[in-house]
Protein backbone atom coordinates (compact mmCIF):
# COMPACT_ATOMS: atom_id res chain seq x y z
CA UNK A 1 0.00 0.00 0.00
CA UNK A 2 1.52 2.99 -0.89
CA UNK A 3 1.53 6.07 1.70
CA UNK A 4 0.95 9.66 0.34
CA UNK A 5 0.92 13.02 2.39
CA UNK A 6 -0.98 15.77 1.77
CA UNK A 7 0.23 18.82 3.15
CA UNK A 8 -2.48 21.97 2.49
CA UNK A 9 -3.67 24.66 4.72
CA UNK A 10 -6.83 25.12 2.60
CA UNK A 11 -9.26 22.48 4.42
CA UNK A 12 -11.70 22.30 1.24
CA UNK A 13 -8.68 21.77 -1.18
CA UNK A 14 -7.24 18.72 1.24
CA UNK A 15 -10.85 17.16 1.14
CA UNK A 16 -10.24 17.23 -2.27
CA UNK A 17 -7.47 15.83 -2.63
CA UNK A 18 -8.28 12.77 -0.50
CA UNK A 19 -11.41 12.16 -1.88
CA UNK A 20 -9.78 11.75 -5.57
CA UNK A 21 -7.17 9.54 -4.05
CA UNK A 22 -9.06 7.30 -1.50
CA UNK A 23 -11.38 6.75 -4.19
CA UNK A 24 -9.26 5.93 -6.73
CA UNK A 25 -9.05 2.54 -5.16
CA UNK A 26 -5.52 2.16 -5.83
CA UNK A 27 -4.57 0.67 -2.19
CA UNK A 28 -3.39 4.50 -1.07
CA UNK A 29 -3.28 5.47 2.31
CA UNK A 30 -3.99 8.93 2.50
CA UNK A 31 -2.24 11.37 5.60
CA UNK A 32 -2.85 15.02 5.89
CA UNK A 33 -0.88 18.19 7.34
CA UNK A 34 -2.71 21.29 8.17
CA UNK A 35 0.93 23.52 7.13
CA UNK A 36 4.39 23.23 6.84
CA UNK A 37 5.52 22.77 10.29
CA UNK A 38 3.00 20.39 11.03
CA UNK A 39 3.42 18.43 7.50
CA UNK A 40 7.83 18.23 8.44
CA UNK A 41 7.20 16.74 11.79
CA UNK A 42 5.03 13.68 10.32
CA UNK A 43 7.68 13.58 7.57
CA UNK A 44 10.94 13.15 9.88
CA UNK A 45 8.31 10.37 12.01
CA UNK A 46 7.28 8.52 9.19
CA UNK A 47 7.80 7.08 5.78
CA UNK A 48 5.78 8.00 2.65
CA UNK A 49 6.18 7.24 -1.15
CA UNK A 50 4.81 10.27 -2.23
CA UNK A 51 4.24 14.09 -0.68
CA UNK A 52 1.51 16.47 -2.33
CA UNK A 53 2.54 19.89 -0.80
CA UNK A 54 0.76 23.32 -1.01
CA UNK A 55 3.42 26.18 -1.76
CA UNK A 56 1.67 29.10 -0.22
CA UNK A 57 1.15 27.97 3.29
CA UNK A 58 1.71 29.65 7.21
CA UNK A 59 4.23 28.83 9.40
CA UNK A 60 6.46 27.07 6.58
CA UNK A 61 5.99 27.21 3.15
CA UNK A 62 5.71 24.50 0.41
CA UNK A 63 9.65 25.96 -0.99
CA UNK A 64 10.99 25.66 2.73
CA UNK A 65 8.91 21.96 3.26
CA UNK A 66 11.21 21.27 0.20
CA UNK A 67 14.26 22.21 0.53
CA UNK A 68 13.88 20.09 4.16
CA UNK A 69 12.55 16.78 2.96
CA UNK A 70 15.19 16.79 0.56
CA UNK A 71 18.22 17.01 2.95
CA UNK A 72 16.54 14.58 5.65
CA UNK A 73 14.80 12.41 2.63
CA UNK A 74 15.65 12.84 -0.50
CA UNK A 75 14.01 9.69 -1.80
CA UNK A 76 10.78 10.97 -1.74
CA UNK A 77 8.99 12.53 -4.45
CA UNK A 78 7.21 15.63 -3.80
CA UNK A 79 4.36 16.78 -6.09
CA UNK A 80 3.90 21.03 -4.96
CA UNK A 81 0.21 22.43 -5.32
CA UNK A 82 -0.09 25.98 -6.52
CA UNK A 83 -2.53 29.14 -6.82
CA UNK A 84 -3.22 30.76 -9.79
CA UNK A 85 -0.35 33.16 -8.98
CA UNK A 86 2.35 30.85 -7.65
CA UNK A 87 3.06 29.10 -11.27
CA UNK A 88 6.44 30.84 -11.70
CA UNK A 89 7.67 29.55 -8.24
CA UNK A 90 6.53 25.97 -9.25
CA UNK A 91 8.25 25.81 -12.18
CA UNK A 92 11.01 26.96 -10.10
CA UNK A 93 10.32 24.36 -7.12
CA UNK A 94 11.01 21.86 -9.84
CA UNK A 95 14.68 23.17 -10.45
CA UNK A 96 15.20 22.36 -6.70
CA UNK A 97 13.97 18.66 -7.33
CA UNK A 98 10.29 18.96 -6.99
CA UNK A 99 8.86 16.17 -8.72
CA UNK A 100 6.38 18.14 -10.60
CA UNK A 101 3.41 20.28 -9.65
CA UNK A 102 -0.68 20.94 -10.15
CA UNK A 103 -2.68 23.92 -10.05
CA UNK A 104 -5.53 24.44 -7.98
CA UNK A 105 -8.33 23.81 -8.46
CA UNK A 106 -6.70 20.14 -9.04
CA UNK A 107 -7.76 18.24 -12.17
CA UNK A 108 -8.67 14.83 -11.52
CA UNK A 109 -7.01 13.10 -14.17
CA UNK A 110 -3.99 15.14 -14.44
CA UNK A 111 -3.52 14.57 -10.72
CA UNK A 112 -3.63 11.16 -10.94
CA UNK A 113 -1.69 10.40 -13.55
CA UNK A 114 0.97 12.77 -11.79
CA UNK A 115 0.82 10.61 -8.78
CA UNK A 116 0.98 7.51 -10.66
CA UNK A 117 3.99 8.13 -12.82
CA UNK A 118 5.53 10.07 -9.27
CA UNK A 119 4.92 6.32 -7.33
CA UNK A 120 6.34 4.80 -10.83
CA UNK A 121 9.66 6.74 -10.30
CA UNK A 122 9.85 5.96 -6.75
CA UNK A 123 9.78 2.45 -6.89
CA UNK A 124 12.80 2.63 -9.84
CA UNK A 125 14.81 4.70 -7.28
CA UNK A 126 13.95 2.25 -4.85
CA UNK A 127 15.49 -0.12 -7.12
CA UNK A 128 18.13 1.40 -8.24
CA UNK A 129 19.88 2.25 -4.36
CA UNK A 130 19.21 -1.36 -4.01
CA UNK A 131 21.27 -2.56 -7.13
CA UNK A 132 23.97 0.08 -6.13
CA UNK A 133 24.27 -1.85 -2.31
CA UNK A 134 24.16 -4.93 -3.80
CA UNK A 135 27.13 -4.07 -6.27
CA UNK A 136 28.99 -2.24 -3.30
CA UNK A 137 28.21 -5.50 -1.42
CA UNK A 138 30.50 -7.61 -4.72
CA UNK A 139 33.16 -4.45 -3.98
CA UNK A 140 33.86 -4.86 -0.22
CA UNK A 141 37.30 -4.06 1.17
CA UNK A 142 38.09 -6.39 3.58
CA UNK A 143 40.87 -5.85 5.46
CA UNK A 144 42.35 -4.10 8.98
CA UNK A 145 45.92 -4.00 8.02
CA UNK A 146 47.99 -0.96 8.27
CA UNK A 147 48.75 -1.25 4.27
CA UNK A 148 44.76 -1.36 3.94
CA UNK A 149 44.42 1.40 6.48
CA UNK A 150 46.44 3.50 4.38
CA UNK A 151 44.42 2.85 1.00
CA UNK A 152 41.10 3.22 2.31
CA UNK A 153 42.15 6.81 3.29
CA UNK A 154 43.62 7.53 0.32
CA UNK A 155 40.33 6.98 -1.34
CA UNK A 156 38.47 8.92 0.94
CA UNK A 157 40.52 12.13 -0.29
CA UNK A 158 40.84 11.35 -3.45
CA UNK A 159 37.49 9.83 -4.98
CA UNK A 160 35.41 13.02 -4.84
CA UNK A 161 37.99 14.66 -7.04
CA UNK A 162 38.51 14.57 -10.55
CA UNK A 163 42.30 13.52 -10.20
CA UNK A 164 43.05 10.36 -12.51
CA UNK A 165 44.29 7.45 -10.60
CA UNK A 166 46.79 4.89 -11.94
CA UNK A 167 46.12 1.72 -9.32
CA UNK A 168 49.34 -0.54 -9.46
CA UNK A 169 50.34 -4.32 -7.63
CA UNK A 170 50.73 -8.06 -8.81
CA UNK A 171 47.78 -10.11 -10.28
CA UNK A 172 44.92 -10.35 -7.90
CA UNK A 173 44.85 -8.06 -4.99
CA UNK A 174 42.28 -5.92 -6.11
CA UNK A 175 42.94 -3.24 -8.23
CA UNK A 176 39.33 -3.38 -9.81
CA UNK A 177 38.04 -3.33 -6.42
CA UNK A 178 39.86 0.27 -5.33
CA UNK A 179 39.28 1.22 -9.00
CA UNK A 180 35.22 0.79 -8.28
CA UNK A 181 35.92 1.99 -4.34
CA UNK A 182 36.95 5.23 -6.26
CA UNK A 183 34.07 5.56 -8.30
CA UNK A 184 31.34 4.90 -5.96
CA UNK A 185 32.69 7.57 -3.72
CA UNK A 186 32.82 10.18 -6.79
CA UNK A 187 30.59 12.99 -7.45
CA UNK A 188 30.05 10.89 -10.77
CA UNK A 189 28.95 7.75 -8.61
CA UNK A 190 25.32 8.14 -10.47
CA UNK A 191 27.00 7.98 -13.69
CA UNK A 192 28.47 4.78 -15.47
CA UNK A 193 31.89 2.61 -14.74
CA UNK A 194 32.96 1.20 -17.82
CA UNK A 195 35.22 -1.30 -17.69
CA UNK A 196 38.27 -2.09 -20.36
CA UNK A 197 40.99 -5.36 -20.06
CA UNK A 198 43.28 -3.81 -22.39
CA UNK A 199 45.23 -7.38 -22.44
CA UNK A 200 42.39 -8.94 -23.16
CA UNK A 201 41.61 -7.05 -26.39
CA UNK A 202 43.97 -7.98 -29.43
CA UNK A 203 45.83 -4.42 -30.21
CA UNK A 204 44.19 -4.09 -33.61
CA UNK A 205 41.27 -3.57 -31.92
CA UNK A 206 41.89 -1.94 -28.98
CA UNK A 207 41.29 1.59 -30.52
CA UNK A 208 37.44 0.68 -31.83
CA UNK A 209 36.91 -0.63 -28.48
CA UNK A 210 37.92 2.23 -26.68
CA UNK A 211 37.19 4.98 -29.78
CA UNK A 212 34.56 3.57 -31.67
CA UNK A 213 34.32 3.32 -35.31
CA UNK A 214 32.15 4.39 -38.53
CA UNK A 215 31.02 1.81 -40.98
CA UNK A 216 33.43 0.99 -43.43
CA UNK A 217 36.94 2.17 -41.49
CA UNK A 218 37.32 -1.54 -41.65
CA UNK A 219 36.42 -5.28 -42.62
CA UNK A 220 34.05 -6.10 -40.13
CA UNK A 221 33.01 -2.39 -39.65
CA UNK A 222 29.13 -3.20 -40.91
CA UNK A 223 27.42 -0.32 -38.96
CA UNK A 224 29.03 2.32 -36.31
CA UNK A 225 30.09 1.86 -32.96
CA UNK A 226 30.43 3.83 -30.38
CA UNK A 227 33.18 3.25 -27.75
CA UNK A 228 33.94 3.12 -24.43
CA UNK A 229 34.89 6.45 -23.62
CA UNK A 230 31.61 7.53 -25.35
CA UNK A 231 29.48 5.14 -22.91
CA UNK A 232 31.73 6.63 -19.56
CA UNK A 233 30.34 10.46 -20.82
CA UNK A 234 29.85 11.39 -17.56
CA UNK A 235 30.95 8.89 -15.73
CA UNK A 236 34.17 6.80 -15.23
CA UNK A 237 36.10 4.60 -17.38
CA UNK A 238 38.75 2.21 -15.64
CA UNK A 239 41.73 0.90 -17.84
CA UNK A 240 42.84 -2.12 -16.62
CA UNK A 241 46.00 -3.73 -17.55
CA UNK A 242 46.89 -0.31 -19.44
CA UNK A 243 50.60 -1.19 -19.17
CA UNK A 244 49.42 -3.49 -22.37
CA UNK A 245 47.87 -1.26 -24.44
CA UNK A 246 49.38 -0.68 -27.98
CA UNK A 247 51.59 2.93 -28.38
CA UNK A 248 48.96 3.75 -31.22
CA UNK A 249 46.13 3.60 -28.61
CA UNK A 250 47.77 5.42 -26.21
CA UNK A 251 48.46 8.32 -28.35
CA UNK A 252 44.52 8.44 -29.07
CA UNK A 253 44.33 7.99 -25.19
CA UNK A 254 46.70 10.91 -24.32
CA UNK A 255 44.84 13.22 -26.92
CA UNK A 256 41.79 12.18 -25.35
CA UNK A 257 42.70 13.02 -21.89
CA UNK A 258 44.31 16.62 -22.96
CA UNK A 259 41.34 17.82 -25.12
CA UNK A 260 38.10 15.75 -23.58
CA UNK A 261 37.32 14.60 -27.36
CA UNK A 262 37.56 11.10 -29.47
CA UNK A 263 37.00 10.20 -32.64
CA UNK A 264 36.02 6.93 -34.11
CA UNK A 265 38.34 4.77 -36.24
CA UNK A 266 37.66 5.94 -39.43
CA UNK A 267 36.03 9.24 -38.80
CA UNK A 268 37.94 12.92 -38.12
CA UNK A 269 34.80 14.02 -36.36
CA UNK A 270 35.66 14.95 -33.12
CA UNK A 271 33.20 13.90 -30.11
CA UNK A 272 33.21 15.50 -26.79
CA UNK A 273 33.52 13.33 -23.86
CA UNK A 274 33.39 13.79 -19.74
CA UNK A 275 34.80 11.40 -18.26
CA UNK A 276 37.57 10.72 -15.03
CA UNK A 277 39.99 8.03 -16.12
CA UNK A 278 41.33 5.40 -13.99
CA UNK A 279 44.05 3.08 -14.72
CA UNK A 280 45.70 -0.28 -13.36
CA UNK A 281 48.39 -2.49 -14.06
CA UNK A 282 51.01 -4.77 -12.71
CA UNK A 283 53.80 -4.12 -15.04
CA UNK A 284 56.07 -1.29 -13.89
CA UNK A 285 55.17 1.43 -16.27
CA UNK A 286 58.73 2.87 -15.92
CA UNK A 287 60.96 0.21 -16.88
CA UNK A 288 58.41 0.02 -20.27
CA UNK A 289 59.11 3.35 -20.77
CA UNK A 290 62.92 3.10 -20.32
CA UNK A 291 62.43 0.33 -22.93
CA UNK A 292 59.90 2.07 -25.36
CA UNK A 293 56.85 0.33 -24.40
CA UNK A 294 55.07 2.93 -22.84
CA UNK A 295 54.51 7.15 -23.32
CA UNK A 296 56.23 8.77 -20.61
CA UNK A 297 54.11 11.71 -21.39
CA UNK A 298 51.11 9.43 -20.80
CA UNK A 299 51.93 8.15 -17.97
CA UNK A 300 52.24 11.34 -16.23
CA UNK A 301 48.77 11.98 -17.18
CA UNK A 302 48.14 9.06 -16.00
CA UNK A 303 49.53 8.68 -12.62
CA UNK A 304 48.77 11.60 -10.80
CA UNK A 305 47.98 9.68 -7.96
CA UNK A 306 49.62 6.34 -7.48
CA UNK A 307 47.62 3.99 -5.44
CA UNK A 308 49.53 0.58 -4.86
CA UNK A 309 47.80 -2.39 -3.65
CA UNK A 310 49.60 -4.85 -1.58
CA UNK A 311 50.47 -8.43 -2.27
CA UNK A 312 48.30 -10.95 0.17
CA UNK A 313 51.90 -11.71 1.75
CA UNK A 314 52.04 -7.98 3.33
CA UNK A 315 49.47 -8.01 4.85
CA UNK A 316 48.91 -11.71 6.39
CA UNK A 317 47.44 -10.39 9.21
CA UNK A 318 44.06 -9.97 7.22
CA UNK A 319 43.99 -13.61 5.90
CA UNK A 320 41.92 -14.57 9.07
CA UNK A 321 39.29 -11.52 8.08
CA UNK A 322 39.43 -12.24 4.37
CA UNK A 323 38.80 -16.29 5.19
CA UNK A 324 35.62 -15.26 7.74
CA UNK A 325 34.10 -13.08 4.57
CA UNK A 326 35.00 -15.56 1.46
CA UNK A 327 33.45 -18.40 4.06
CA UNK A 328 30.21 -16.85 4.48
CA UNK A 329 30.38 -15.11 1.01
CA UNK A 330 30.74 -18.80 -0.85
CA UNK A 331 28.19 -20.51 1.50
CA UNK A 332 25.87 -18.14 0.76
CA UNK A 333 26.29 -18.77 -2.77
CA UNK A 334 26.19 -22.51 -2.93
CA UNK A 335 23.36 -22.51 -0.53
CA UNK A 336 25.07 -24.51 2.22
CA UNK A 337 26.14 -23.97 5.95
CA UNK A 338 28.65 -21.40 6.48
CA UNK A 339 32.14 -23.54 8.08
CA UNK A 340 34.01 -22.84 10.80
CA UNK A 341 38.12 -22.93 10.19
CA UNK A 342 39.98 -24.07 13.08
CA UNK A 343 42.66 -21.82 14.90
CA UNK A 344 45.56 -23.80 13.42
CA UNK A 345 44.00 -24.03 9.89
CA UNK A 346 44.26 -19.96 9.88
CA UNK A 347 47.50 -20.15 11.35
CA UNK A 348 48.38 -22.35 8.50
CA UNK A 349 47.12 -20.60 6.18
CA UNK A 350 48.62 -17.37 7.46
CA UNK A 351 51.93 -18.90 7.01
CA UNK A 352 51.34 -20.05 2.99
CA UNK A 353 53.24 -17.90 0.20
CA UNK A 354 50.33 -16.84 -1.63
CA UNK A 355 51.81 -15.93 -5.69
CA UNK A 356 48.12 -15.60 -6.94
CA UNK A 357 46.94 -13.30 -3.59
CA UNK A 358 43.37 -12.42 -2.41
CA UNK A 359 42.09 -14.08 -5.60
CA UNK A 360 43.88 -17.74 -4.76
CA UNK A 361 42.96 -17.68 -0.88
CA UNK A 362 39.11 -17.08 -2.49
CA UNK A 363 39.52 -20.68 -4.71
CA UNK A 364 41.58 -22.56 -1.52
CA UNK A 365 38.23 -20.97 0.42
CA UNK A 366 36.00 -22.18 -1.89
CA UNK A 367 37.78 -25.53 -2.82
CA UNK A 368 37.45 -26.28 1.22
CA UNK A 369 34.04 -25.48 1.60
CA UNK A 370 33.01 -28.00 -0.99
CA UNK A 371 35.45 -30.46 -0.59
CA UNK A 372 36.20 -30.47 3.22
CA UNK A 373 34.81 -31.71 6.54
CA UNK A 374 32.23 -29.89 8.82
CA UNK A 375 35.06 -27.71 10.45
CA UNK A 376 37.98 -26.87 8.29
CA UNK A 377 40.90 -28.22 9.99
CA UNK A 378 44.91 -28.20 9.35
CA UNK A 379 44.53 -31.91 7.66
CA UNK A 380 41.58 -30.16 4.94
CA UNK A 381 44.21 -27.26 4.51
CA UNK A 382 47.57 -29.27 3.99
CA UNK A 383 45.22 -31.61 1.34
CA UNK A 384 43.10 -28.61 -0.61
CA UNK A 385 45.64 -25.79 -0.25
CA UNK A 386 48.96 -27.31 -1.83
CA UNK A 387 49.85 -26.17 -4.87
Amino acid sequence: MYRILIIEDEAAIRRVLVKILTEENQGYEVFEAEDGLAGMEIIKNEDFDLVLCDIKMPKMDGVEVLEATKKIKPEIPMVMISGHGDLDTAVNTMRMGAFDYISKPPDLNRLLNTVRIALDRKELVVENTRLKKKVSKNYEMVGESLEIEKIKDMIEKVAPTEARVLITGPNGTGKELVAHWLHQKSERSNGPMIEVNCAAIPSELIESELFGHVKGAFTSAIKDRAGKFEAANGGTIFLDEVGDMSLSAQAKVLRALQENKVQRVGSDKDIKVDVRVITATNKNLKKEIEEGRFREDLYHRLAVILIKVPSLNDRRDDIPLLVEYFSEKISSEHGTAKKNFSDKAIKLLQEYDWTGNIRELRNVVERMIILGGKEISVEDVKLFASK
